[in-house]
């Protein structure tokens, strides 16, 4: 399989395609990457070096990969980070591509915004391109808990009310909606849940919550989701899939003491995780 993957990138970390690239790989997929930014670094750091691309530059490379004669044989695209609203619009513009050279091939979108502990981190101007353009747009959606609210206008403090905001986007087109590093006033103490909707079906994977905040975590869980949604066209075997990936990922990064996380000590967790996390219904 073959996924173009359009989202930023960092030279040091990850982030973005820095996170997501590697774990599609791991998996077996041919990842064309596609950088919106290129940085030093990811911004939580504090201070960063490198630059914004513009959607020009998108459009060109994209242009460049279909003059190759491949745009048939992708299975999917991916995107991230934006980092402009003509960025945003250079990407649909793909998609529109993609589909148009193979109608069979899946959007997921991962609706970079911001999150709880951070709030709103994108430049103005993006998270109403989200919610106006992308979203309707997408196949597949990955929201965290604060993206969801910001996509819906809806606050979430219960699992009915992530239902009815599911809802919303599910009537805006997405037929797959991946809530991650989900918590609600249900949630158990030192518990977090993931939430996938499809087919008018909601399920839930509750792991443990660990002691960690990092940056691209939501990155590298899109990845591993989309790819095994593409594989096994099954929100809930996706959903388990990816779980138990980053929960492995996230647990030795924890156990390292790493700033990062820790994709290459901790890579066999992408194909073999040590610990698996069944879906219920809810």
């Amino acid at each position: 399989m073959n996924v173009l993957s359009i989202q930023s990138h960092v030279a040091y970390g990850h982030v973005g395609n820095a996170a997501a690239v590697f774990p599609m790989q791991r998996l077996g997929i041919e990842v064309w990457p596609i950088h919106t930014v290129q940085f030093s670094n990811h911004t939580g750091y504090g201070s960063w070096k490198g630059r914004v691309f513009d959607g020009h530059s998108i459009e060109d490379l994209v242009e460049g990969i279909t003059e190759r004669g491949v745009l048939a044989r992708c299975d999917g695209v991916l995107s991230g980070y934006m980092g402009s609203a003509d960025i945003g619009a250079a990407i649909l513009s793909t998609v529109k591509r993609v589909r148009a050279a193979n109608p069979d091939a899946i959007y997921c979108c991962d609706p970079v915004i911001g999150d709880v502990d951070r709030g709103v981190f994108v430049r103005p101007g993006i998270p109403e391109f989200m919610r106006d353009h992308a979203v309707a747009a997408a196949d597949i959606i990955t929201p965290n808990h604060f993206e969801l609210e910001q996509l819906t206008g809806r606050t979430v403090n219960s699992l009915e009310e992530a239902r009815a905001a599911i809802a919303v986007i599910h009537e805006r087109g997405p037929r797959v909606v991946l809530v991650t590093s989900f918590l609600s006033r249900e949630t158990p103490e030192g518990s977090i849940d993931l939430i996938a909707s499809e087919g008018g079906k909601l399920h839930r994977v509750r792991t443990p919550r660990l002691p960690i905040t990092i940056s691209g975590g939501g990155d590298v869980t899109a990845a591993l989701f989309f790819v095994h949604y593409l594989k096994a066209r099954s929100a809930v075997a996706a959903m388990e899939a990816a779980a138990a990936s980053i929960h492995g990922l996230l647990r030795r990064t924890v156990e390292l003491n790493a700033t990062e996380i820790a994709l290459i000590a901790a890579q066999q967790e992408i194909v073999e995780p040590s610990q698996r996390f069944h879906a219920e219904a809810v």
